[in-house]
C-alpha cells in the first residue's frame, strides 16, 4: 500500500521462530499488530505502520520528540522480548523501516550469512548488564584543611592549596574506584561467552550522582546463569554499587545495521 511502510524489529531462524500465540494481540509500534515474514531460511518480525508517520520526513521530525522516542522504543522492545523468549533473536535497530514485504524478502537473502553467523554466536545465550558506580570523592572538610596550614600562609594561599589537596583526593578516588570497576569486568568476562563496555551514561540519564564507573554487557550461557550470577555476588564490596539487569535479548552483541538502499533507519 502506497500509504504505508513495513517496521522491522527482529530475526530469527525459521526452524525455532517465534510461537504464533506469542505473536497474537501483541501490539507493536504504532500498536500495530505484529506479524512473521518467512523467507530463506529466516523470520522477519514486523509490522504495517503508516508513512504519515514513518515516512523518511516524518520520522526526521518524529525523533526530535522525547516522548515519542520513548513510546517507540518500548513497543519495540517489547515485541524483541516477546520474540527472544522462544529463540535466538537478532534485534534490529530501532525504527528500521522498509517499503513492504519483498525489500524484507530481499534483504534477508542478501544478508543470510550475516544473520545465520550472529544468530548462532547468540544461541542458548542472554545477555546480562551490569552497572557499577561509585560515590565521588568527598572533599577535605575547610576546618581541617585550615588547621594544617601554615601560619605564614595568606587566606588566597590557604584556599588554591585546600582546592589542590581536594582535587589530588578526587583523582585518586576515581583511578582506584577505575582499577576496581575494571577487575569486575574482566572478572565477569571470563564468565560470559561475550562482553562489551559501553559508555558511562550520564547522570541525567541514569537518574544518579555517583560516577558510573562500568557499564557492561555480558553474552551467558544460559547453563552458566548461576555461575555468573555467583560471580556479580562474590565482586560487590563497600565503597561501590552493582547494578544488574536482565535477562534481555542480545542488543549489544546481535543488532545489525540495515540503512541502506533497501530501506531507512531512524539513526
Amino acid at each position: 500500500m502506497a500509504d504505508s511502510a513495513t517496521y522491522l524489529y527482529a530475526i530469527t531462524r525459521e526452524k525455532d521462530r517465534a510461537r504464533p500465540e506469542r505473536l497474537a494481540g501483541l501490539a507493536g509500534v504504532a500498536g500495530a499488530p505484529v506479524r512473521a515474514v518467512a523467507h530463506a531460511g529466516l523470520v522477519a518480525y514486523v509490522s504495517t505502520v503508516p508513512l504519515a508517520e514513518f515516512g523518511e520526513e516524518p520520522l526526521r521530525r518524529s525523533l526530535e520528540d522525547l516522548d515519542w522516542v520513548g513510546e517507540t522504543a518500548r513497543a519495540h522492545h517489547r515485541v524483541v522480548e516477546a520474540i527472544a523468549m522462544d529463540a535466538a533473536t537478532a534485534p534490529v535497530r530501532l525504527v528500521t523501516v522498509y517499503s513492504g514485504e519483498a525489500q524484507v524478502r530481499a534483504m534477508l537473502e542478501r544478508r543470510h550469512d550475516d544473520f545465520v553467523k550472529v544468530l548462532k554466536q547468540v544461541a542458548g545465550r542472554h545477555e546480562w548488564g551490569v552497572k557499577v558506580y561509585a560515590h565521588p570523592a568527598r572533599p577535605a572538610s575547610p576546618a581541617g584543611a585550615q588547621a594544617a596550614e601554615p601560619s605564614g600562609a595568606g587566606p588566597g594561599t590557604a584556599y588554591l592549596r585546600r582546592r589542590r589537596d581536594s582535587l589530588r583526593s578526587r583523582d585518586e578516588a576515581w583511578r582506584e574506584a577505575a582499577e576496581r570497576a575494571e577487575h569486575i569486568h574482566e572478572a565477569l568476562a571470563d564468565v560470559a561467552a561475550a562482553a562489551r563496555r559501553h559508555r558511562p551514561q550520564d547522570p541525567q540519564l541514569s537518574g544518579r550522582e555517583d560516577w558510573m564507573l562500568l557499564n557492561g554487557a555480558y553474552l551467558v550461557d544460559e547453563d552458566r546463569r548461576g555461575e555468573f550470577a555467583a560471580a556479580v555476588e562474590g565482586l560487590r564490596e563497600p565503597g561501590i554499587d552493582v547494578e544488574v539487569t536482565g535477562p534481555w535479548a542480545p542488543y549489544s552483541f546481535a543488532a545489525l545495521e540495515f540503512a541502506g538502499p533497501e530501506g531507512h533507519d531512524g539513526g
